[in-house]
């Protein structure tokens, strides 16, 4: 039997901080959050701060998709022009994440150093909520959006934190480029590449 997902909205301003959260939720237990934020008791509402600031500056310079029953969502900024920093950035990741604060900008600073200068769109983030991991909301999301990345031609970059992100992607067409390590750790982050595909999507 066919499983039949929720569709796809867009989010709204109302939502940023319940989409931080789901956010959090997820990759709390990825490589990279451990090195963010080691303190397990913390690392949870730190890393929501800082995707609160990602997901309202998506709605500002991207957009925000969202499965309809809130159990994924999809962040992207429309870098097909320069778009600013988060207003008051440095101050504003000071309050909601401590002393936390210089990791992000540290994985900030390797983001950018990275960060392929032809116009695309960034998928910035790509979560499902735990208990929904592996029943292709994810996969839903990306679909939803490439579709149109397709029909304008604009392609797509991303940074997968892990190999089985790195395989989903790879799955809807993106190309692994060199990856990077987060200093005196192991967490390993694998930047994507994706062309437009005039024929991916049937």
């Amino acid at each position: 039997m066919t499983r039949v997902l929720p569709p796809v909205i867009p989010a709204a301003a109302a939502e940023v901080t319940a989409l931080a959260d789901l956010v959090a939720e997820a990759f709390s237990t990825l490589d990279a959050a451990r090195w963010l934020v080691p303190d397990p008791e913390v690392r949870r509402a730190a890393m929501a701060g800082q995707f609160a600031l990602l997901v309202e500056h998506a709605l500002a310079f991207g957009h925000v998709d969202l499965l309809a029953d809130g159990s994924a969502v999809a962040v992207w900024l429309h870098r097909t022009r320069p778009i600013p920093a988060p207003p008051d950035y440095d101050r504003r990741l000071d309050v909601a994440c401590g002393e936390h604060a210089d990791r992000f900008r540290i994985l900030d600073a390797l983001f950018d150093a990275h960060h392929p200068g032809e116009p695309h769109h960034h998928l910035a983030m790509l979560a499902v909520t735990p208990r929904c991991q592996g029943t292709g909301r994810g996969t839903v999301l990306l679909r939803h959006h490439h579709s149109r990345l397709d029909a304008g031609g604009i392609p797509a970059y991303l940074e997968a934190a892990d190999l089985r992100c790195r395989a989903l992607y790879a799955r809807e067409g993106y190309v692994a480029l060199t990856p990077f390590v987060l200093p005196d750790s192991d967490a390993r982050f694998h930047p994507m590449w994706r062309p437009p595909h005039l024929c991916l999507h049937p």
